[in-house]
């Protein structure tokens, strides 16, 4: 009988998430690795393995062969599997149901890959995902682990992250020479919409809050297309906005914590344990 070489689960891994991403880049920050240690294991997926070509490549734009699309349904099968037999041989406690609170924001930039590397490797595991504004959220006593943000000095839990709010602007638009400045911003109970608001009062620059709305999605719709001018966390930029800052005339405004809470007097739980050690690795600069 002919032998074949054996495919590595990691190979399986970098691969699904670039069919799940559209690309190379996003796929990397998913798997935690860097580009071009993607680029070099599909090249060994594709050239020293299954010897067969699994990506059609159109400049950045990246789409699956037929014979992609086939190792594809594989990959998924393989690699449930591979966590199920892990999960339930090794770690049979590992069963059960997480509730996780976090701004819509950091659901849309962190979250993605943080859930999809923990549902591969704890496919039993079910997570309840609640979106609402840090404020609300510090309310709650009902979740085991929340994402919130805070000012610096007032943190309370375990750091992810510290990083600025910048004001950005779509590409090849300047409404940040309107007067009064147009925002687009969250509801009134943000913690960036207060801050944004607060350093252009001391600038004494006119200002008018013209769009709102809970969702990261709705406001950057507005943003793209001209309109107003937002205030967000600097790693929340996307490639159709751009920075602008005190050459525009726009105060510099304060950096911000991320912070992750466990709930009070819970104990301590392997589920939740495991799911924060995730997010702690998928919010790392």
């Amino acid at each position: 009988m002919a032998e074949f070489p054996s495919i590595d689960t990691d190979l399986l891994r970098t691969f699904a998430a670039i069919a799940d991403h559209g690309g190379f880049t996003r796929a990397a920050e998913v798997v935690n690795r860097t580009q071009s240690a993607v680029s070099m294991q599909m090249k060994r997926l594709e050239e020293d393995v299954l010897q067969c070509a699994l990506f059609q490549r159109e400049g950045r734009n990246v789409s699956l062969t037929p014979e992609g699309h086939v190792l594809l349904g594989y990959a998924r099968r393989i690699l449930k599997l591979h966590s199920e037999v892990f999960n339930t041989l090794r770690q049979p406690q590992m069963v059960g149901t997480v509730k996780i609170g976090s701004p819509d924001d950091y659901v849309m930039r962190f979250l993605p890959g943080v859930l999809s590397r923990f549902a591969q490797d704890y496919p039993l595991i079910s997570v309840e995902v609640h979106c609402e504004p840090s404020s609300q959220l510090l309310q709650r006593n009902d979740l085991d682990l929340t994402i919130v943000t805070r000012k610096p000095g007032t943190e309370m839990g375990q750091i992810l992250r510290q990083e600025r709010f910048v004001w950005m602007v779509a590409q090849g638009y300047s409404p940040h020479e309107q007067t009064p400045l147009p925002l687009a911003m969250f509801n009134t109970d943000c913690f960036c919409r207060t801050w944004a608001c607060n350093a252009l009062d001391i600038q004494q620059r006119e200002y008018r809050v013209a769009y709102t709305s809970a969702s990261l999605a709705a406001i950057n719709a507005v943003v793209s297309t001209g309109l107003a001018v937002t205030a967000q966390l600097q790693s929340l930029l996307t490639p159709d906005l751009r920075i602008i800052g005190e050459a525009e005339n726009l105060p510099q405004l304060p950096s911000a914590s991320i912070v992750l809470l466990r709930k009070p007097n819970s104990g301590s739980s392997p589920i939740i344990e495991c799911f924060a050690e995730y997010i702690v690795e998928g919010f790392k600069p």
